[in-house]
């Protein structure tokens, strides 16, 4: 009832806000102390107030906090000893209405004419005779925006200013607000509470409201920061403007973000107008959620008391520690005792006379307020550099009522700046740590998998990780295997040795090449030895006589390369493609001179023949065309030798022999070079595929050149674009067949005459198949003898043909 009367009373003294009335009680005194107080509070911001008066809410809260000081100044003037003797303190409050406009109006009504900081007195009024004592402190105002606004004007005359509520991180700028102090902690330790709540609960998804003023925008930039810091995902962030109201854009706007909102927990760090409204559209929306309310509204009844507020969720808050003050409850009870009399006797304006005007420096004042370190009832009370006090916060959890509508509002727990927070006994019990919230989209992964981002900001799925990745669960990330290692797909949380991957000597293409191989080098030995036996016959002198022999140690030495591409890579083997570069270059030399030598017998125009004959120098040929390739092999070798390297895989870590940009151009000059001069054997050979000789050398010569060049360009992008452990076996089979291709069509069927076709091995038959070759051209005897006696010198060079000559000139 005392309660009922105290609001009738302070409504009738503390008339309605508008901007032509100063709405303030006051007790004179030899030293004031002013007051700034949102007693009532706007509520229609956003209607037009320059032709209608605006509503207001009577916050009851705010009354209790002007008793407060009241009854504070009351403990001090009345108490025995005197605490200041021959001085009495005197207080001016004013209603703000949480306005900054009629604050600063009564800012400058608190200061007038103290614009020197050395002399503060106020001079007599021009309506009064007595003297107007000084004000030298103001408590005040609640909401940090306001306190900002007039922080500016008390800073000019130095005059003290001690908040009880504003907590904007800006007002700890001392080189901004030099004499403002507060009895509250800084928003930076706040948010640092929060966090720690969070990480408490380990959610990792939030919310934040906030609200386009000093508190609500520093809150917020200091809750994304601290959240950034400790990886805590920030679904969305809503700035609430200054007109902001239930019909407005932005509340339906906020609510449905809400409504599909994944988010664990939603931080609302604005005003207790700016929440409400929020809050009543949440339950007609019928949502619930979990909530984490700041200072502004922890402890607000008009919204712990709004119907149907148990429906929204949990709801955690800080509030500032606080302590009972003593007698204050019997003070208010005693004040009123069921009449006004007694309250109005504070509201009176009076005039007392002194007889001395009381000096004051505001400067030195304000230096002495900033020193204070008391006790009082077990709290200690100073100001840090910045002007904060040390105190911390106490933690509320919002439990639905079970007697009334709306929820209870209980102590949960505590913080300390720099400390993390306690949770009481019978609260720990609650909620378990690690305990993730309903509405948390992000699972757990269990070993082997990481979080990847499904859906919306902050909603996590689990995944497998990559081969080459582990995880031993319940982590937001894989590690990385060394490189020889690599996670099987069935244990990914673990590391298992890669397996060595190169071209084994069991593996079945490896049997099959050096079977190949094996064949090709004793078919080889073979045709050398019965070239050797056959060394003085015709058909030997038909294929070079003793270039043969060079050629078929090129192919042997071809053929021995292959094993090279076969088992580990060593420094040795690394040298295969060069070897056969060499092996090879021989080859083709020797084939080209043979090939010039049967074009140079069987020339019969004396223009074409002189030019065969400057060509025709078997050993010479052989000696420049692998000479070149000999020397480009040595500095491939010597500059950029290849060596073997180990190229991971996902699962496997392959050997191969190393091939850099300047190793590659080695090869492709190599490969280039021999296939040039195998097409110019080409050439020749198929100019001399019509020419009458008996063993068919030009012939043989043409297929084997046009296989060679078909492996070749058939090779060449398969060896390019492949990878793994065959692509040494592709080389291996190129250069087989590129040999077995010599080997098979220009070798191997002269061996078949010598041991099986003898009759064709001797100078009558070479001569009769010359002769009928000729006939069946139709060429007449005495030309083709005028032709053979001015091309005598053309035929000593091909020895075969020199006798078929002499009996052709004898018809």
């Amino acid at each position: 009832m005392f309660l009922l009367t105290l609001l009738v009373t302070f409504m009738s003294v503390f008339h309605s806000c508008s901007k032509n009335n100063n709405l303030h009680v006051y007790l004179p005194g030899d030293i004031m102390i002013g007051g700034l107080f949102p007693i009532h509070q706007q509520t229609n911001r956003t209607e037009d107030t320059v032709h209608s008066m605006p509503s207001f809410r009577f916050n009851i809260q705010m009354l209790l906090r002007t008793q407060v000081m009241i009854y504070a100044i009351q403990e001090i003037n009345q108490r025995s000893p005197r605490l200041l003797p021959n001085l009495t303190l005197g207080y001016d409050i004013y209603d703000t209405c949480g306005d900054v406009s009629l604050a600063i109006t009564a800012a400058l009504q608190l200061l007038t004419n103290q614009s020197d900081p050395q002399k503060c007195l106020i001079p007599t009024s021009t309506d009064s005779s007595s003297p107007q004592p000084e004000t030298k402190v103001v408590i005040g105002e609640r909401y940090s925006e306001v306190s900002i606004a007039v922080a500016r004007i008390f800073a000019l005359p130095s005059v003290t200013q001690i908040s009880y509520a504003s907590t904007s991180e800006l007002l700890s700028k001392k080189y901004k607000f030099p004499t403002f102090l507060r009895t509250v902690s800084s928003d930076r330790f706040q948010t640092t509470a929060i966090c720690e709540l969070l990480k408490y609960f380990s959610w990792q998804s939030v919310a934040i409201v906030g609200s386009d003023d000093e508190y609500g925008k520093y809150g917020t930039d200091s809750l994304k920061k601290l959240f950034s810091d400790n990886n805590i995902c920030v679904e969305f962030v809503e700035i609430l403007p200054g007109d902001f109201s239930e019909n407005s854009k932005t509340a339906g706007d906020l609510i449905e973000k809400i409504n599909v909102s994944t988010a664990e927990a939603i931080i609302m760090f604005t005003k207790d107008r700016n929440v409400r409204i929020v809050l009543e559209g949440v339950i007609k929306q019928k949502l619930n959620r979990t909530w984490i309310a700041s200072d502004t509204w922890s402890t607000s009844p008009e919204i712990s008391k709004i119907e149907g507020i148990e429906s929204i969720g949990p709801v955690f808050g800080f509030i500032f520690k606080q302590n009972d003050v003593p007698g204050f409850e019997e003070y208010i009870c005693s004040a009123f005792n069921g009449s006004t009399k007694s309250f109005l006797s504070h509201c009176q304006l009076s005039q007392i006379n002194f007889e001395d005007d009381t000096e004051c420096n505001c400067k030195t004042s304000s230096q002495k307020i900033r020193k204070v370190n008391i006790s009082v009832d077990n709290t200690n009370i100073y100001f840090n550099k910045n002007g904060d006090p040390s105190l911390g916060y106490d933690m509320v959890f919002w439990n639905p009522s079970k007697s009334k509508e709306g929820d209870d509002i209980r102590k949960i727990g505590e913080y300390w700046p720099n400390e993390k927070i306690t949770f009481h006994e019978d609260f720990s019990q609650w909620r378990k740590k690690d305990t993730v919230s309903a509405f948390n989209c992000s699972s757990r992964c269990k070993p082997g998998e990481r979080l990847i981002l499904k859906s919306g900001k902050c909603c996590y799925g689990c995944i497998s990780c990559a081969p080459e990745e582990y995880s031993l669960g319940n982590g937001t990330t894989c590690t990385h295997c060394n490189e020889t290692q690599y996670s099987p797909v069935n244990q990914r949380h673990t590391c298992v040795n890669k397996t060595e991957e190169f071209l084994e000597w069991t593996d079945p293409f490896s049997i099959i090449l050096i079977t190949i191989a094996v064949f090709a080098i004793v078919a080889t030995v073979v045709i050398a030895i019965i070239i050797g036996i056959n060394c003085g016959t015709p058909i030997v002198k038909a294929i070079g006589s003793c270039l043969s022999f060079v050629e078929v140690t090129s192919l042997l030495l071809g053929f021995c390369t292959a094993f090279t591409f076969i088992g580990k890579p060593t420094p040795n083997s690394c040298v295969g493609i060069p070897l056969f570069g060499i092996s090879f270059s021989f080859c083709i030399a020797c084939i080209l001179a043979n090939l010039i030598q049967i074009l140079h017998g069987f020339s019969f125009d004396p223009s074409v023949s002189s030019k065969i004959k400057r060509l025709n120098q078997p050993v010479a040929v052989v000696v420049i065309i692998a000479g070149v390739q000999v020397a480009m092999s040595l500095a491939w070798l010597l500059v950029v030798p290849r060596s073997p390297v180990k190229v991971p895989k996902p699962t496997t870590i392959l050997h191969q022999c190393s091939m850099s940009e300047d190793s590659s151009k080695f090869f492709a000059a190599t490969i280039v070079y021999n296939s040039f001069w195998g097409f110019v054997c080409f050439i020749f050979a198929f100019q001399g595929r019509q020419l009458p000789d008996i063993y068919k050398n030009a012939s043989l010569i043409t297929v084997s050149m046009v296989l060679f060049l078909i492996i070749w360009i058939v090779f060449l992008p398969i060896f390019l674009t492949m990878e793994g452990k065959y692509k040494p076996a592709i080389s291996s089979a190129a250069i087989l067949i590129s040999c077995l291709s010599i080997l098979g069509c220009h070798l191997a069927p002269k061996c078949y005459i010598m041991l099986f076709r003898k009759e064709l091995n001797n100078q009558n038959a070479i001569s009769e198949y010359i002769r009928k070759h000729y006939e069946r051209k139709e060429m007449p005897l005495c030309s083709m003898r005028l032709h053979l006696s001015l091309s005598t010198i053309h035929v000593r060079s091909t020895p075969h043909i020199l006798p078929v000559a002499h009996k052709l000139c004898l018809y």
